[in-house]
């Protein structure tokens, strides 16, 4: 049957998905409920107040929150609640608590602790697609666990330089300031030498003085880093957050654990079906 019809059941399979879910694990609901309902809070009064972009966004989240369910239902991978309740969190407290919010700004630490998170997240599911390949009898394929924490952590840190390509596509297209700004003291730079290759290291600059073509004048203190620094460091914490799960799949595959933590984010083949 296609058509209509089709994406009408394809639908109604999804939606049954999600409530079976829901039965099944009243905490992974609980969660789905709290943030959908605080979600929808927000683009009510995001709407009303005339902020269309902030509405945007948090629409955009609610679709986030049912991805699990779409990758479940299309390839027949059975997540664990603890990676959904994670996922949903994530989401939630990037778009809602992060842009909406503004977590970014009053708090410094936040847009660290959510690459650690995505570097653990997307660890899991790249340990995941070559867990299911070494196991399936259809593909002659097997690697050890060593590569396979190999291939999940280069999965995930693929992951996070495609983001950071996606912020810099936005600051130079787009205007905006996705990575952002840092003020430092000391730089090294060979453009301010004498035309030799060694580098001239200055150090405890003060203050920076800009100014633009039409005159208007900025001074800032020390001097500015226009997103190499929060770029590598954004980089550098995804990286921790995916040799972090890395390390526990590890320990998973070779059998020297019970592995009772990766079980809980590691997806796996549906076997209802």
């Amino acid at each position: 049957m296609t058509g209509k019809g089709s994406h009408k059941g394809r639908l109604q399979r999804f939606f049954a998905c999600f409530v079976k879910k829901a039965r099944a694990n009243k905490i992974s609901f609980a969660v789905y409920a709290a943030m959908g309902g605080i979600t929808t809070a927000v683009i009510a009064l995001t709407f009303l107040s005339g902020h269309y972009e902030s509405t945007f966004t948090a629409v955009l989240s609610l679709f986030l929150f049912l991805l699990p369910t779409f990758v479940e239902e299309s390839f027949r991978i059975k997540l664990p609640a603890s990676l959904e309740i994670v996922a949903v969190l994530f989401v939630f407290c990037a778009n809602i608590l992060g842009e909406i919010a503004g977590f970014y700004i009053i708090f410094p630490f936040w847009d660290d602790m959510l690459h650690y998170t995505s570097g653990f997240i997307f660890a899991a599911f790249g340990f995941s697609l070559v867990e299911l390949l070494n196991r399936h009898t259809r593909f002659d394929f097997y690697l050890s666990p060593i590569f396979i924490s190999l291939v999940a952590l280069f999965f995930a840190m693929t992951v996070g330089v495609m983001w950071e390509f996606f912020e810099f596509s936005a600051d130079m297209l787009l205007g905006t300031d996705m990575q952002k700004d840092f003020t430092v003291e000391n730089v090294n730079s060979i453009l301010l030498g004498d035309g030799e290759t060694l580098p001239v290291r200055i150090h405890g600059i003060e203050h920076t003085v800009i100014v633009t073509e039409s005159g208007e004048e900025y001074v800032i203190e020390g001097y500015l880093d226009i997103g190499l620094l929060d770029t590598m460091k954004d980089l550098f914490v995804d990286f921790l957050g995916a040799l972090f799960f890395c390390i526990i799949g590890f320990f998973y595959t070779s059998r020297s654990s019970k592995g009772r933590i990766a079980r809980r984010f590691i997806p796996r083949v549906d076997s209802a079906e």
